[in-house]
């Protein structure tokens, strides 16, 4: 179960992460974020060390059925129409 947790913005706009919210996205000093404005709500989630590592396997259960080499042969062919 989720919880509501306050943050005040300090004199320079910068605010504090409250402990529990750190340790939920695995953040630490100097680790950066990234800010997803939604209308009048931001989501915060932790920037990724590598993209390509993060997206690594993703939707990998789209393309189990499928097999790599008669993919590309399809493809490569409806080129030449």
């Amino acid at each position: 179960m989720s919880t509501v947790e306050t943050i005040r913005l300090g004199s320079k706009c910068q605010m504090v992460l409250p402990l529990r919210v750190r340790r939920i996205l695995g953040v630490s000093e100097g680790s950066e974020l990234l800010a997803l404005p939604l209308g009048n709500a931001v989501i915060l989630v932790p920037k990724p060390k590598s993209y390509s590592e993060r997206l690594l396997g993703l939707y990998r259960e789209i393309w189990a059925s499928t097999n790599p080499k008669d993919y590309l042969e399809e493809e490569r062919s409806s080129w030449e129409s």
